[in-house]
């Protein structure tokens, strides 16, 4: 398969894929949410696939929603911001559903959307300068989409402080709080993907499937028709397109704090 955002290069059993929107430190745009739903299908589907790893080229790993995007946002409709925000909760779902093993491999920003990326893959490794942000509430907005992931992920006590205050935390925070598995220097990073890689070829593909089917159904997560993701895309739908969610927004491009701000 052709992609214009991300790039896969495929070995022996395991398949690397990185974001590459590097001029824009990997932020998601519809174009990208589109190849990473195709590409984690696709890789799914390949019997000689059994470990995926998703990085990202460049400074960052991924800083959350692209500018020109959330600008375009500002402008839909409920319809379309419903639509769209279906996308996204679809990609999340294809990497939460999918059978292969899946390492996720972070550095420089995850903020927002990003964090769905992370919350849905089975191992993650933080590379330890890594800044980390649910950001979205200083925009008016919430991360709903990605709110069950992340839940499942965390558990509500974190996601308060983390959801509620918006506010930057560490790679460090991330591990103490169950965002990341494991946070290593730069130097370790390479060394630490080869060590759960060879965890996971040491296991049968077909026990790993069946044992993260055994996970989510045990937590309750294993119907990806569940209504509570019919509820998060309208609900961020709802917000985009409320007061809130536009003055927010609108604030933002024009570089000055929203009306709510009083410092």
């Amino acid at each position: 398969m052709d992609f214009k955002t991300i790039q896969i290069q495929l070995g022996e059993s395991i398949a690397w894929m990185q974001l590459n929107r590097p001029e824009v430190h990997n932020a998601l745009n519809p174009e990208l949410i589109k190849e990473l739903t195709e590409a984690f299908s696709w890789l799914n589907d390949r019997n000689d696939v059994r470990i995926i790893v998703l990085k990202g080229n460049g400074k960052s790993f991924c800083a959350g929603a692209d500018l020109s995007y959330m600008k375009e946002m500002a402008n839909y409709s409920r319809a379309q911001n419903v639509a769209d925000a279906d996308k996204l909760a679809n990609l999340f779902k294809t990497i939460y559903f999918c059978g292969k093993a899946v390492i996720t491999e972070v550095h420089g920003a995850c903020i927002g959307g990003a964090n769905g990326l992370v919350a849905a893959a089975d191992i993650v490794i933080a590379e330890r300068q890594t800044r980390f942000a649910f950001s979205e509430v200083k925009l008016g907005i919430t991360p709903a989409t990605i709110s069950p992931f992340v839940l499942q992920r965390i558990g509500m006590t974190h996601a308060r402080e983390l959801m509620l205050t918006g506010r930057n935390f560490s790679a460090d925070e991330a591990k103490d709080f169950g965002l990341v598995t494991t946070v290593v220097d730069e130097t370790e990073m390479i060394d630490t993907e080869r060590l759960y890689i060879g965890h996971f070829l040491q296991a049968s593909p077909d026990a790993i499937a069946e044992c993260k089917q055994l996970l989510r159904t045990v937590s309750g997560t294993s119907d990806p028709y569940n209504d509570i993701y019919y509820y998060t895309s309208n609900a961020i739908a709802e917000q985009r397109v409320s007061k809130a969610g536009q003055e927010g927004m609108k604030a933002f491009f024009e570089k000055r704090n929203p009306d709510w701000r009083t410092e």
